[in-house]
């Protein structure tokens, strides 16, 4: 995987977002921050979308998307067809949707888990690979909408 990665979120997922460039600034990583800026109120839309759109055009291989409960976030990402935004609780789900799913961004619920957990997320998420071919490729392979 690359060492460079997008991430983005909404003023809910402020203080999370700034920790996680941090960390993943002191692990070597790369990283865009498309926003937001600060802890005022924002619409999530405004900062999912260049996201998913930079994954898209090949900028980054990842993205990390953090807000409130992470819903806004994942449906917004997911409405992009080379996006696959798994909305993640905990390190396990992180691995299932990394190893059975390819997730290409990893979204995050600032408002109902703390940073250590955030972190544990991520750490999982980056470090499982997908597990291609047989029924995880087929099944992705069905995912668009054509």
């Amino acid at each position: 995987m690359s060492k460079k990665i997008g991430i983005a979120a909404d003023h809910a997922g402020y203080q999370m977002k700034e920790l996680l460039t941090g960390y993943l600034g002191s692990k070597g990583y790369e990283v865009f921050d498309f926003g937001c800026s600060s802890e005022e109120s924002c619409d999530y839309a405004d900062y999912a979308h260049p996201l998913a759109e930079a994954i898209e055009q090949g900028e980054f291989e990842r993205g990390v998307g953090i807000c409130g409960s992470g819903e806004g976030m994942a449906i917004t990402l997911n409405k992009h067809q080379t996006i696959r935004a798994s909305l993640c609780w905990t390190p396990e789900i992180a691995h299932i949707t990394r190893q059975h799913n390819d997730s290409n961004v990893l979204v995050l619920p600032a408002r109902f888990i703390d940073n250590e957990t955030a972190i544990a997320i991520l750490d999982e998420w980056l470090a499982t690979e997908f597990e291609a071919g047989g029924r995880h490729s087929r099944r992705l392979e069905k995912i668009a909408v054509r």
